[in-house]
């Protein structure tokens, strides 16, 4: 899956993500950071977790923090929380909605 398409992901039927149109069009283009000081926590979330970057994983997390109030959660809380653990390799189709 490309990153946008995982990041904007609402769902999976099958083989296929369902994707938010909308969303990807309007905030695909931005880093993971970016999402996160837009509001967007799950999206910045997948996005984060999509890179394997642990420094913007880690920025991420301070964001997520420091919105909420709290001490950053651990990468596996947000996984739990966000119902999302890795890039579904077995994903062969894209839909849009």
């Amino acid at each position: 899956m490309k990153r946008a398409d995982f990041v904007f992901a609402i769902g999976f039927q099958g083989n296929a993500a369902i994707v938010d149109r909308r969303s990807r069009a309007k905030y695909g283009k931005l880093s993971s950071a970016e999402l996160a000081r837009e509001g967007l926590f799950k999206p910045a979330f997948c996005s984060a977790l999509y890179s394997g970057d642990e420094e913007e994983m880690t920025e991420f997390l301070g964001i997520y923090g420091q919105a909420h109030g709290t001490e950053p959660p651990t990468v596996d809380q947000l996984k739990r929380v966000y119902g999302v653990y890795s890039d579904p390799e077995s994903i062969t189709r894209v839909e849009t909605i």
